[in-house]
């Protein structure tokens, strides 16, 4: 008797699990959300504090708030969080030999 699987087990991504074309990219753009609302969230800004720091305007704020992140870059996050004050550091490395392919993390 062969037992149904009633789980999956996650690839980390959630995206990638969904088998989203751009994954790696969905992730790390979710990732630098994240920092840039746990940011606006510690400093209690509103929508409209928050757009004209990011200078942006609020719509935008919104989005980003709803995680209606397709029209933001990486880049643009990380110039968001640039403007909130914080620090980004990129470190480039080599792969792990164990991986078959290169990735983006964002920590």
């Amino acid at each position: 008797m062969v037992a149904n699987k009633l789980f999956e087990t996650s690839t980390g991504n959630v995206f990638a699990d969904l088998q989203l074309a751009d994954a790696g990219d969905l992730l790390v753009k979710a990732e630098l959300t994240s920092k840039i609302l746990a940011e606006i969230k510690r400093r209690r800004l509103t929508q409209l504090q928050t757009a004209e720091i990011l200078r942006v305007d609020q719509p935008k704020v919104s989005n980003l708030q709803q995680g209606k992140l397709r029209p933001f870059s990486i880049e643009r996050l990380l110039r968001f969080l640039l403007l909130l004050g914080q620090d980004v550091d990129i470190v480039v490395k080599a792969k792990a030999r164990s991986r078959a392919g290169a990735k983006l993390r964002v920590a």
